[in-house]
């Protein structure tokens, strides 16, 4: 499915931020698909089971379950599912665990309806895309391992910690900052 989609798919918008996610799903109606939407994981659940979606636009961090996990449940409910992971702590890390579970393209925030939509339906990648012009900095390598221990453990916070051999507070005070600028 490449292109731009068909008027009439069906398409579950799942994030905690009850604005981005009422804004999101009034463009994407505007633009023809038929939506849904949730706060959370398990809302999302319900709703797939009773009619899995064409599509879906799951944020990564949301309260209890992460979306990286509700990815492949999503997808046992309709293997043909085409999912974006959106986030605005976007990393390596969860980014390749997003596509090996199942994702189809993984965006950080900000990105508008047409760059999701474009991402929805894309199916092949960029080789166009340019390598960075420098290494990651060394705050920017902590974050990335951090963000790929974090996903090894499931998003548990306190396993992270112990793997890290770091205090499980020290560890919530760094993932609730912003993540590092790649710079």
């Amino acid at each position: 499915m490449s292109g731009t989609p068909a008027a009439g798919l069906s398409l579950l918008v799942v994030d905690d931020d009850e604005a981005f996610r009422t804004v999101l799903a009034r463009a994407m109606s505007r633009r023809g698909l038929k939506v849904a939407s949730a706060s959370g994981a398990e809302q999302a659940l319900t709703l797939a089971q009773a009619q899995p979606p064409d599509a879906a636009v799951v944020d990564l961090r949301m309260p209890g379950e992460s979306g990286l996990a509700l990815v492949p449940r999503l997808k046992a409910l309709n293997p043909a599912m085409r999912i974006v992971v959106l986030t605005g702590y976007a990393s390596i890390a969860t980014a390749v665990e997003a596509i090996k579970l199942g994702a189809t393209h993984y965006l950080a925030k900000p990105a508008d309806a047409d760059a999701i939509l474009a991402a929805l339906y894309r199916d092949a990648g960029d080789a166009g895309v340019e390598p960075a012009e420098a290494p990651l900095s060394v705050r920017r390598l902590e974050w990335e391992h951090i963000q790929k221990v974090l996903a090894e453990h499931d998003g548990n916070v306190s396993a992270t910690a112990r793997a890290l051999k770091m205090h499980r507070r020290t560890l919530q005070r760094k993932l609730e900052k912003k993540p590092v600028s790649d710079e």
